[in-house]
């Protein structure tokens, strides 16, 4: 399956010259590109004004660079995203718009123009990586090994065994990357390395595992986060679950934190960091029952911090910018010319334009079939939704599973919860259209859609949207054999579960819900 692009310009022989001269410049003129990718987790670092913890480490890069204040994924779910991030376009345009697609008999092809990133750069010269970062530790902060099969290397095995997470929905060649770690370039070579870190995924979906992850935390940081003194968005009751989980969340953010200060420390033993353009982001918010999979601020805001040669020292911007920026960025800062049909933005150039808007999608989510989009503005946040019929919280095998949703879902059969989280969280429907705020209702909890002080307001946003859909080519819902192909790799391990679901899914559209 391929999906077109927007037309391309007739200037790829200009692309390929300026190419063959970058990859025959002198490696001290190119930086090093390191990315720091992290699964699962809002903007919590203290540098973005979070008091309950802290973390020195981000602290310092955004301390050394750019912040940016309002920094959005495309979407909010790690496998879009990252199709996104890595080639520098919006997963709906390049068909990779469903959570884990193609990954059955029918597979997804980039459109002709478009190349992942470290592609480009190899091609370009560079050596390009994918790993934790630390030669000794996976991408939990743990010894290779340790606590299971996560990060394991059986004896003998390549070291592209430990290649970081990739998780893209079109087909790719694993050759583009050429290692795990930068160790094994040539001398002067100039590296390309994503470190890819499990971030919020350190905490797991059991209370047992969140205290085992409260324990580490005592043991490499010396305290782990009160679950009393954790401050919950407004529509998430003050559950015992709901407080300790947020409170290992936290925690996952020092540990986090703490890796990232071990990689800055290897790259000024070694003498690299003076001459590296790190990029630190996430891959989206918070895994929780309005964060990841959703479009509002919990799911689609993230950090995002540049430091590195050329990049301005203690800035914090506020324009809007969008996660596939990252590509555009890092191609510029290695010298080279951006793909015409790419997306993202070099928004370090000196003539760079601020958006007006950024913009966001989420589609199929594992096994629930779902399309919502988004368009956000310098105050505003519009989003649609396709499917209204269905209630916010789906049915979903993996959100499902975790304590605190089975917290919420337990509160809202007894009645206990606040109106706020029924209103939010439990509404059998939705609304088509749904308008904040969002600079001054942090939560997204005042709806104005059918306000009629905002009415031009709804048609505005209403109509930047669909120019989107338009020009950007969405595709919008997946085929009924693109999804039968997926689900038969869901079932290929037997899930009665995952079995329901899909069997309710067809049921709902069969019904027009």
């Amino acid at each position: 399956m391929t999906f077109d692009v927007l037309p391309m310009t007739p200037l790829r022989t200009l692309i390929a010259a300026a190419l063959l001269l970058t990859a025959n410049a002198p490696a001290a003129e190119r930086p090093n590109l390191l990315w720091f990718v992290v699964d699962d987790m809002s903007a919590h670092f203290s540098c973005y004004g979070e008091t309950l913890i802290r973390t020195p480490h981000v602290d310092r890069l955004a301390a050394e660079g750019t912040r940016f204040t309002r920094a959005y994924v495309t979407a909010p779910v790690c496998s879009t995203c990252r199709s996104a991030l890595i080639t520098g376009m919006y997963q709906t345009t390049i068909g990779a718009h469903h959570h884990r697609s193609g990954r059955g008999a029918l597979k997804i092809h980039l459109p002709e123009g478009v190349t992942p990133v470290p592609v480009l750069l190899q091609r370009a010269g560079y050596y390009t990586c994918i790993g934790s970062g630390l030669p000794d530790k996976d991408f939990r902060g743990l010894p290779f090994g340790e606590g299971g099969k996560a990060g394991k290397k059986k004896a003998g095995a390549p070291a592209k065994g430990r290649l970081g997470k990739t998780d893209y929905n079109f087909e790719w060649d694993p050759a583009m990357y050429d290692s795990h770690d930068w160790a094994g370039r040539a001398t002067g070579q100039p590296f390309f390395m994503q470190v890819q870190l499990h971030g919020g995924k350190l905490r797991a979906d059991s209370l047992e595992a969140n205290r085992a992850l409260a324990e580490r935390a005592r043991a490499e940081l010396g305290s782990a986060t009160d679950p009393q003194k954790v401050n919950l968005p407004p529509y998430y009751p003050r559950d015992p679950v709901l407080l300790e989980d947020w409170a290992a969340y936290l925690d996952s953010v020092r540990l986090t934190d703490k890796h990232v200060g071990e990689v800055l420390a290897r790259l000024e033993r070694e003498g690299l960091l003076d001459n590296t353009l790190i990029v630190f982001m996430t891959d989206h918010g918070i895994s929780h029952a309005r964060g990841k999979q959703f479009l509002y601020d919990e799911g689609a805001h993230i950090p995002f911090v540049v430091r590195g040669p050329g990049v301005a020292r203690g800035a914090v911007r506020e324009d809007l910018i969008e996660q596939i920026d990252m590509a555009a960025l890092s191609l510029a800062a290695a010298g080279l010319p951006l793909p015409p049909a790419m997306q993202g933005r070099d928004i370090l150039a000196k003539d760079y334009r601020p958006r007006e808007a950024v913009f966001a999608a989420r589609d199929r989510c594992d096994e629930t079939v779902e399309r919502i989009r988004s368009v956000r503005t310098d105050r505003f946040l519009y989003i649609r939704n396709f499917l209204p019929k269905r209630p916010h919280l789906q049915p979903n095998a993996y959100k499902d599973k975790k304590a605190i949703v089975g917290a919420l879902r337990a509160a809202h059969e007894a009645g206990t919860l606040p109106s706020v989280s029924e209103e939010l969280l439990f509404r059998p429907e939705r609304p088509a259209e749904e308008l904040y705020e969002y600079v001054n209702d942090r939560w997204q909890v005042t709806d104005l859609a059918a306000n009629p002080d905002y009415r031009a307001v709804l048609d505005s946003h209403r109509a930047r949207l669909d120019a989107w859909l338009r020009d950007s080519r969405d595709p919008g819902m997946e085929s009924e054999a693109m999804y039968d192909s997926d689900m038969a790799e869901y079932l290929k391990k037997p899930n009665p579960e995952v079995e329901r679901n899909i069997a309710l899914m067809k049921q709902w559209a069969s019904e027009g819900k």
